[in-house]
């Protein structure tokens, strides 16, 4: 399979990967739109001419933000919904809510490194925000993105994939130390596996589903690691704002994407495969969109829910 390449890359904002398209009448929802990549995100979006809900936990955050959106893209079809993802009766009343297709579901919000801490069903946190809350919405939302014809699932992983595989017989850290990196990791994997599973389980409904890496980006995610103080990437790779959201606005929107799901991007395009730790921001590991690994957690997902429910 060739390796998908597009005219744009590191230096290419949210805005320049949506420049040209039009989205008009089509529908997105942003998870974690209230702030950094997801509200940038969102913003790109409303500006093809989309209606695009923010999926939020404070509601009245994603309404300044809205409003701002609104005020700079001309677009009054920015709505703010609740969501949050750790509860499951939350992702239910969302999905419950929603009527009609969804062309574009960009699953955005994510924790990084955060101290250790479960959900009521004993779900480690991060694995059940990155992953879990975000498969139960794809999976709620599936009619709807299969009524659209057409429809695109952008899964936010990053790079952070390669510090750790999913570890099945322990994922919940109910054996091993708890470490927040090796947590984060195996969330991100998730991520990655997800969109491959996706693309082949509803290839039939023309829905295709990718991951990427955004970049180093500043934003609230680095809550817990430290922020711009914590040095762990070279300030030359540093992006903005703008410039790490693009790569989701790419594969949300490029016609570069038509027909193409279950691929790893990074500087808006298809990274290669690794096979050990790449030192860099660029590689996807083998595991992360291995085929078989990718079904064995989607089945896992699906009983860990019904199970909870």
């Amino acid at each position: 399979m060739k390796v998908l390449t597009t005219p744009f890359g590191f230096s290419t904002t949210a805005a320049e990967a949506a420049d040209g398209v039009d989205l008009t009448g089509r529908r997105a929802i942003v998870t974690g739109a209230s702030s950094g990549l997801g509200a940038e995100t969102a913003r790109a979006l409303a500006s093809t001419g989309a209606q695009v809900t923010l999926a939020v936990r404070d509601t009245a955050v994603g309404e300044r933000v809205a409003k701002g959106i609104t005020a700079s893209t001309g677009n009054h079809e920015v709505r703010v919904a609740r969501l949050d993802l750790t509860d499951l009766a939350s992702v239910t009343a969302f999905v419950d809510a929603w009527q009609g297709p969804l062309h574009v579901l960009v699953n955005n919000a994510g924790v990084m490194a955060c101290p250790e801490q479960y959900t009521e069903q004993g779900w480690e946190w991060q694995f059940a925000t990155n992953h879990l809350g975000h498969f139960a919405l794809a999976t709620g939302l599936h009619h709807a993105l299969a009524a659209d014809g057409n429809a695109r699932v952008v899964a936010v992983s990053s790079t952070g994939h390669q510090r750790s595989p999913i570890v099945w017989d322990d994922i919940n850290f109910a054996f091993r130390p708890y470490d927040p990196w090796l947590a984060y990791g195996q969330s991100k994997t998730a991520n990655a596996l997800f969109a491959v599973e996706a693309s082949r389980r509803w290839a039939d409904d023309n829905i295709t589903a990718n991951a990427l890496m955004p970049g180093a980006i500043y934003t609230n995610l680095q809550r817990h690691t430290g922020g711009r103080g914590s040095g762990r990437v070279p300030a030359e790779l540093i992006k903005t704002v703008e410039q790490g959201a693009a790569t989701s606005v790419l594969l949300a929107t490029s016609p570069l994407l038509e027909g193409v799901g279950g691929r790893y991007f990074v500087d808006c395009n298809e990274t290669e495969i690794v096979d050990r730790r790449s030192g860099t921001l660029h590689g996807v590991a083998r595991y992360a969109v291995d085929p078989e690994g990718a079904h064995r957690l989607w089945d896992l997902s699906h009983d860990l829910l019904a199970q909870a429910r």
